[in-house]
């Protein structure tokens, strides 16, 4: 194993897990709307689908998007009309009320999960996973590898952001406050678009 490799990649992996891109964004707006309990679903299917999504790439499946770039246009821009749509649903959403029913929840660990394979930024950090990382143990260890780091960072990272999200919740205490907040985070999410037009 290289260990010099593996630190490059903790801290490769640290920054692009911490650092704000729509799964982190979503998070922080459904802690301040939700909670942090209701949020748990949200934050385990970031975590695993995103863990899955490495590992199925570095195991090959990889291939099929070198053979056939099309279904990569078609994941990338099948991710902007699903992110157009959750900026939407977070600029609309309320800390919900006895009053008010219950339609609109937070994101489920299926949709969290699936939302991985459309979301431009955990597309970075794969193919920089599994590309510039490969060499840090013989192969299939570093995908392991890759895969158990990923799992322990995302859950860290991921958790941060909704308890982030939740401690503002005593701070922006009024439904207009709210409402302000989640509308600033919908075009912070609109905004994490611009390095997909820029590359397309």
């Amino acid at each position: 194993m290289s260990h010099s490799l593996l630190i490059a990649f903790i801290m490769f992996a640290t920054v692009m897990f911490f650092t704000p891109g729509p799964n982190n964004i979503m998070l922080l707006s459904s802690g301040l709307t939700y909670g942090f309990r209701p949020t748990i679903p949200h934050i385990m299917g970031i975590t695993v689908g995103f863990a899955f999504m490495i590992g199925a790439v570095g195991l090959g499946l990889g291939t099929i998007f070198i053979a056939y770039p099309m279904l990569q246009t078609i994941l990338k821009y099948a991710g902007v009309a699903y992110l157009i749509y959750l900026a939407v649903h977070i600029a609309i959403s309320e800390p919900p009320s006895a009053e008010q029913d219950n339609s609109r929840k937070p994101m489920t660990f299926w949709g969290a999960a699936m939302f991985q394979w459309v979301n431009a930024k955990g597309w970075v950090m794969v193919i920089g996973t599994i590309t510039a990382y490969a060499a840090i143990a013989a192969y299939p260890w570093n995908i392991a590898i890759q895969v158990g780091l990923s799992l322990l960072l995302g859950i860290l990272s991921c958790t941060a952001w909704a308890l982030f999200g939740t401690a503002l919740r005593p701070v922006l205490t009024s439904r207009r406050a709210v409402r302000a907040f989640n509308i600033v985070m919908a075009v912070l999410l609109l905004a994490s678009l611009y390095p997909v037009f820029m590359d397309a």
